[in-house]
């Protein structure tokens, strides 16, 4: 999969993962915890499949 997500939306989505797997992993459970994971690997590899199926692109080209 190509692309889709700009630096800026890479970094804050990173920060965010890694702040709410950081308050599951202090013991603080909740829903929200867990799905840290999601934006942590989508900002990792730079690619949302939320993105991709409503045409959304914060990646600049050219």
């Amino acid at each position: 999969m190509p692309r889709n997500e700009g630096t800026f939306d890479r970094a804050l989505r990173v920060i965010v993962g890694a702040g709410l797997l950081y308050l599951a992993f202090r013991g603080q459970y909740t829903p929200w915890t867990w799905i840290g994971v999601v934006p942590l690997i989508t900002g990792l590899v730079g690619t949302c499949p939320l993105y991709s199926l409503i045409g959304i692109n914060t990646c600049k080209t050219g």
